[in-house]
């Protein structure tokens, strides 16, 4: 036989529909494929990271000049007041109140999440978690106002009956004191903590209840075949296993409690400039972003959108920690996994 009669057979081979295309064209357009496809993802990557860059950059460059001018200690003070040539402003309060109502909505919302997304993946028939999981999915969509609505006039006529009981049980505790004067008994952090928590719940919920979902069934049968209850079956092989998840999913959660405006303008009160403030979680006042809302008519100088700007880079910030924070505990929790 041949040379050219052997490498027709082997190319007959390698393409048994026939084609006549030669087998180092095909590599090189999978090559070519490949090239694309990792410049492109190579590329989106970049893209992320420049933007974030220069949002931090623009928001440095706006705010160090109103920084400059301040009058009061930007972290430690609790007034605000932009206007004229001698600002005084501090985000103190602002801090206190973003970090306070979006604790509150995570201690509620986490736990909860958790036991419905277990509920839903290991106890509940199969005809019941599809609608439920469907469900979930449906509130996870649902438009902030439409919470925000919900909480001022559904919820909100309830929530002093809540906060009365807590204050008698708790009330020696500062976080959980007296309210201070002129405060509206509803519009407080505890009030829009718990609101907020109503709104994350369905992302913690789905993501959850997806990572569970993934378990490996030879990790549940082993426990189940070793002898263990449903439970100990759950918290000996799901719960470890879903752990990354559930952080991730806290994360993200806390990541819109954090940012959330919509609502938290619509429910919370805001301190009045003579109130005093405290750390009572019966109180009032504003978050960053609600901060930056409702008063986006006084940018109308340098200065004063300078000082907004500023607490926005905070803000910036505060999520981004959070994130890297988050970051860093899944990559210990899949080292010690692996």
């Amino acid at each position: 036989m041949s040379s050219t009669t052997g490498a027709s057979i082997v190319d007959q081979a390698r393409d048994p529909l026939g084609n006549n295309t030669p087998q180092g064209d095909r590599a090189s357009t999978g090559r070519l494929g490949d090239r694309l496809f990792g410049g492109t993802a190579k590329g989106a990557g970049v893209l992320v990271i420049a933007l974030v860059t220069l949002t931090a950059v623009f928001l440095l460059s706006q705010a160090l000049p109103a920084l400059g001018k301040n009058g009061a200690n930007f972290l430690t003070s609790t007034e605000w007041n932009v206007d004229g040539s001698n600002p005084r402003f501090g985000i103190a309060n602002l801090l206190w109140v973003t970090v306070a109502s979006s604790v509150i909505a995570m201690i509620i919302a986490v736990p909860v999440g958790v036991c419905v997304a277990l509920f839903i993946t290991q106890y509940s028939p199969p005809w019941l978690s599809q609608p439920a999981a469907g469900l979930i999915d449906l509130l996870a969509a649902v438009p902030s106002i439409v919470y925000g609505i919900w909480g001022a006039f559904v919820f909100g006529p309830h929530i002093t009956g809540l906060q009365n009981v807590v204050n008698t049980l708790f009330g020696w505790l500062p976080f959980f004191g007296n309210e201070t004067g002129g405060v509206s008994s509803s519009g407080t952090i505890f009030f829009i903590g718990i609101v907020l928590s109503i709104m994350v719940l369905p992302i913690v919920t789905a993501l959850s209840r997806e990572v569970f979902a993934q378990t490996p069934v030879t990790h549940k049968e082993g426990a189940l075949a070793l002898g263990a209850t449903q439970w100990e079956m759950i918290r000996t092989a799901v719960l470890p296993f879903g752990k990354p998840g559930v952080i991730s999913a806290s994360m993200l959660g806390l990541g819109r409690a954090l940012g959330e405006t919509v609502a938290v303008l619509i429910i919370l009160s805001s301190l009045a400039n003579d109130t005093k403030w405290s750390w009572s979680v019966f109180n009032g006042g504003e978050t960053f972003a609600s901060k930056i809302a409702n008063n986006a008519a006084e940018f109308d100088s340098p200065q004063k959108s300078g000082a907004f700007i500023a607490a926005g880079l905070v803000l910036f910030i505060l999520t981004f920690v959070v994130n890297a924070i988050a970051r860093v505990v899944i990559e210990r929790r899949k080292a010690f996994s692996e």
